[in-house]
């Protein structure tokens, strides 16, 4: 089975006045199908960098990402914003909910960019809210919700176009330890019996302990790569 994710010889340089300075130096990694999966690294590892370059938000220097048998480097950037819409589900710590838009309305916007139609958008809608433990909440908008409601709302957007895979920058950031663990508790149980894959970069040692995979990144190069066997459910 093909990686759902794979990158190499990924480099990411900025330039800061006359000096070239590398943030990801020649990664070479895959994510395989169903990896529920941690990336971690110190502040200035590039940590940020290479998730927003898995993400097809930012180009690299050199190098190439596949994602779901597409090489996305060479695409123009009305391609990757529609890669991005349909392969790729985004959870964010400030989670970016539009304030004006209940839950549902908030899920249904990125189906409504796909150009489903609005009942099946509203229908599909509510089976994720109600997949992530949110029935009954639909109609409220977020400042009517909790930390933790509003993240989970985030992740049901995030599932909702059905995406390749689900990256999360730091989900549990924003949210009390009890909440947390809950999201944490969520996301997990969605890609054990939903087979979702997710990646999440992250400093929380209560994701990176539950996670089957951890991935650190150090200096803008793959530090180490563990599978493990025995985790905390």
């Amino acid at each position: 089975m093909s990686p759902i994710v794979s990158c190499r010889a990924i480099t990411k340089h900025y330039r800061q006045g006359m000096i070239d300075v590398p943030a990801v130096q020649g990664i070479d990694l895959d994510i395989d199908r169903g990896d529920f999966a941690s990336l971690a690294g110190p502040s200035g590892s590039g940590k940020t960098t290479f998730l927003n370059i898995l993400g097809a938000l930012d180009r690299p220097s050199r190098g190439t990402v596949t994602i779901d048998r597409q090489e996305i480097t060479q695409l123009n950037p009305n391609q990757l914003a529609d890669l991005r819409l349909r392969k790729i589900g985004f959870v964010f710590q400030a989670y970016n909910l539009v304030p004006v838009l209940s839950a549902v309305e908030n899920v249904e916007f990125v189906l409504q960019l796909m150009g489903v139609s609005r009942g099946q958008r509203r229908q599909r809608a509510r089976d994720v809210l109600a997949q992530v433990g949110l029935q009954g909440l639909e109609d409220r908008r977020p400042a009517r919700l909790s930390g933790g409601q509003q993240q989970r709302v985030a992740v049901a957007r995030a599932l909702a176009s059905q995406p390749a895979i689900v990256l999360a920058d730091e989900p549990t950031a924003n949210l009390d330890s009890r909440t947390a663990e809950d999201l944490i508790s969520l996301m997990k149980n969605l890609n054990r019996t939903s087979g979702i894959t997710f990646l999440m970069a992250t400093h929380d040692p209560r994701v990176i302990e539950r996670t089957r995979r951890h991935i650190v990144i150090t200096d803008g190069r793959i530090a180490s790569d563990e599978r493990r066997a025995n985790l905390v459910d």
